[in-house]
């Protein structure tokens, strides 16, 4: 049996010009679609961020990154960035990405409750006037939604514990001539202790033209919060007897043995609520009313 000759040997390795000899070593640069979230890294800089826009700017496109502290760079569209350590060339975004980017830039540009965004505005040193609401869920339902306009405002929401003793606190407020107070009340339907409250607090002397009291229809502000939200074509009626926020928890299968139990489950429905459409009609006219009145320049 005769064996094959031996192969001759290689004495200078492989051909050094044979293949992508140019080619770096991360590999060559490829063009990727500027699309928003997508995180790269600059790579003159260092700066890593994610897209939160692509403009056109000097007759330049200009990308805009934003890093894990919010803070936000703009470079110029093209090569010179790593996605995951591979070189790219950012490209303009693709029509329809445009159009998202639009989008959200015109969301940003509304507050939660649909007001035009005042950017980079201080919050106001705090007016005279005032925003009273009966407990803590209704000043943290008002702080989400209308929040930023109070700021810029400078009202205070001020939170009353109850309504049982609402000519008092007018009183103690004192309400005139730059000092206006608007009233939010839960439950204000004709024939209920709330409504006798507030017909007894409106004949008070001397504040008609200071004070404004407005309610809704809702047993408790959870119920302004539209059922769809929560899964429901509507809120369930709850049993006489049953205390409401607990037979609510009980409907949604939360747990409701403690007051720690009812807090949460206020969270969970806050955290439902993103802007005002997510609201009650009913309450939405309330409080944009009574935020109309507290900011009214003074006559």
């Amino acid at each position: 049996m005769s064996l094959p000759p031996p192969r001759p040997t290689d004495r200078y390795g492989a051909n050094v010009l044979s293949g992508d000899w140019k080619a770096p070593k991360q590999g060559r640069s490829t063009p990727v679609a500027a699309e928003r979230d997508l995180v790269v890294e600059d790579v003159e800089t260092g700066w890593v961020g994610a897209v939160v826009r692509v403009e056109k700017a000097g007759g330049l496109h200009v990308v805009h990154l934003e890093d894990r502290r919010g803070r936000t760079k703009g470079f110029p569209l093209g090569p010179g960035f790593l996605i995951d350590g591979r070189p790219v060339t950012l490209t303009a975004p693709r029509a329809a990405s445009t159009a998202a980017l639009d989008a959200a830039r015109q969301e940003q540009a509304r507050t939660a409750s649909g007001s035009v965004a005042v950017h980079g505005a201080r919050a106001r040193v705090a007016s005279g006037s005032r925003l009273y609401v009966e407990g803590r869920h209704d000043a943290e339902l008002v702080e989400k939604v209308w929040g930023d306009d109070l700021r810029v405002e400078g009202v205070v929401v001020e939170l009353m514990d109850g309504v049982d003793d609402l000519a008092g606190i007018i009183s103690e407020f004192g309400p005139g001539r730059g000092r206006r107070m608007g009233v939010l009340v839960d439950h204000l339907v004709p024939g209920t202790k709330e409504a006798r409250i507030v017909q007894q607090a409106r004949a008070l002397p001397g504040i008609a033209n200071d004070v404004l009291v407005l309610g809704h229809p809702y047993v408790d502000v959870w119920q302004s919060v539209r059922p769809e939200r929560l899964g429901w074509e509507r809120w369930p009626v709850i049993p006489r007897g049953t205390s409401w926020k607990h037979g609510i928890c009980a409907a949604l299968g939360w747990p409701h043995d403690t007051q720690a139990d009812i807090a949460r489950a206020w969270k969970r429905i806050l955290g439902t609520v993103r802007t005002y459409s997510d609201l009650e009609p009913t309450l939405l006219a309330s409080v944009e009313e009574l935020i109309d009145f507290v900011t009214a320049p003074s006559t």
